[in-house]
């Protein structure tokens, strides 16, 4: 078999670097073994896969020892099958994905992350005609709409259309993810009940639903929104600034405005892949954090550059300034509308790449609050749970290999992998203590919460 020729360089320069060791008395400076050297990553085409695209484009993954081949994938069932069945080593996946698999809705899978892709980088978007109508109800300032614009302004819509007999259809890009249980925060923050999942026998989402929330990919969105199928949906960026652009829908509150500094995607690999590749999985995250650090570094300095190379067709594949109408500290809500939001995409500054309990947790409690976790579950499984998916552990141990070689700062990291203090702020002002996730879904008018469950489309204590 031919070997990478960029591998077969590497094992020359490692083989110089051990023999000029030896020969200056420094034979205890070994390098650590690589399990596996050629990977393949898959990702969505989401502006928020971008510490993959950096860490390839910038060589940290050749300095780490990796010849990395990046994959766009087809939607996020794609993603999730493909890791399990080996097809990928590892992938760019939606926060709860692997939450999701671990209780086994959709695919049962033992998932681990040891990186948070970043902070994030969402919106809810509507038609054209869906904002017209929702307008009137928003409180103004100035002549323009003060944000955040809260559910409460749509609610008023969907009765309308209740009453004409007619069904109110968003989107979102997948039942475990995160565009989902945003999607349904906002909701039902603003009244409006997102309907309720019932594990094996109903798993449309759809019961007692309000509004009909169905399945599209993201790059299909904007076109699905124009066609009048659907009348809003929730989805990562280029795909919100892409309906601004083709005038087809507006924008009307983005995640960071729903909950400040919301883990979005995570870099995932299966349990059974990190336990036979443990120094190749360290590698792999030191140079993902290397990438995070880079696009965050000195007040974005970097972001022009990162968003020429996510505008290739290998990666997102967006206009130049589509793409950067969100990733350069501004973002276009209606036409014209360009607001400072200069946290609505950070991938390493307060912590956007280190894979927290806490945000595992609350989105352990969004997964029980719409019934994918049919039954009630005391506080301590939350955190255990949490524990079996999200890996600070491997995560710090590679912070702090980057500490030791000057390529990252130590005061930038958290000390330990204990459950992170929430700093959040939600949008319906809940008080979150990850510690008491039942007393997090105590506060929800609309969600399940105690020993609750639906049985024949019915929620019963």
């Amino acid at each position: 078999m031919t070997m990478n020729p960029k591998r077969l360089a590497r094992q020359v320069a490692i083989f110089s670097a051990v023999t000029a060791f030896v020969a200056f008395g420094y034979a205890g400076a070994a390098v650590a073994k690589l399990e596996k050297e050629e990977l393949k990553f898959g990702f969505i085409k989401l502006t928020d896969m971008a510490p993959l695209a950096v860490a390839y484009e910038k060589g940290f993954f050749e300095d780490e020892g990796l010849y990395v081949q990046l994959e766009a994938q087809a939607n996020w069932k794609v993603v999730m099958d493909r890791v399990v069945s080996g097809e990928l080593d590892g992938a760019h996946m939606l926060a709860p994905a692997p939450l999701g698999a671990a209780i086994g809705f959709g695919t049962q899978a033992e998932i681990v992350t040891a990186f948070s892709m970043g902070f994030n980088g969402n919106a809810i978007t509507v038609s054209n005609d869906i904002w017209k109508q929702m307008k009137p109800n928003i409180p103004m300032e100035g002549g323009k709409p003060v944000h955040p614009i809260k559910a409460d302004a749509l609610k008023p819509v969907v009765e309308k259309y209740k009453a004409e007999g007619k069904t109110f259809n968003m989107a979102m890009t997948f039942p475990i993810g995160s565009h989902n249980l945003k999607l349904r925060y906002w909701l039902a923050a603003g009244g409006i009940n997102p309907g309720f999942y019932a594990p094996p026998q109903d798993i449309s989402g759809q019961v007692n639903a309000d509004v009909l929330l169905s399945v599209t990919p993201p790059p299909q969105m904007p076109v699905t929104l124009e066609s009048g199928t659907i009348f809003g949906y929730c989805v990562g960026e280029p795909w919100n600034q892409q309906a601004v652009a083709k005038g087809v829908g507006v924008p009307v509150v983005t995640d960071d405005e729903l909950w400040r500094d919301t883990p979005e995607k995570v870099f995932g690999v299966t349990k059974a892949w990190a336990d036979k590749h443990p120094n190749t999985h360290k590698a792999v995250i030191k140079a993902l954090i290397r990438a995070a650090i880079w696009l965050d570094a000195d007040n974005n300095k970097n972001r022009k550059e990162a968003i020429e190379m996510l505008s290739q067709s290998q990666y997102v594949g967006a206009d130049f300034d589509v793409l950067a109408n969100s990733m350069i500290g501004t973002y276009e809500y209606e036409k014209g509308d360009i607001r400072s939001l200069p946290d609505f995409n950070t991938f390493f500054r307060g912590g956007a790449s280190y894979p927290s309990y806490s945000s595992a947790v609350w989105y352990l409690t969004q997964l029980r609050r719409w019934g994918m976790i049919s039954e009630f579950k005391p506080d301590s499984w939350y955190l255990e749970t949490a524990k079996k998916v999200y890996r600070p552990d491997i995560y710090l141990a590679a912070a702090k290999e980057l500490v030791a070689e000057g390529k990252a700062k130590a005061a930038d990291f958290p000390a330990d992998d204990s459950i992170q203090p929430s700093k959040n702020f939600f949008i319906d002002q809940v008080t979150f203590d990850a510690m008491k996730p039942n007393a997090l879904l105590e506060q929800f008018p609309i969600g399940l919460k105690g020993k609750q469950k639906v049985v024949g489309g019915k929620v019963v204590d």
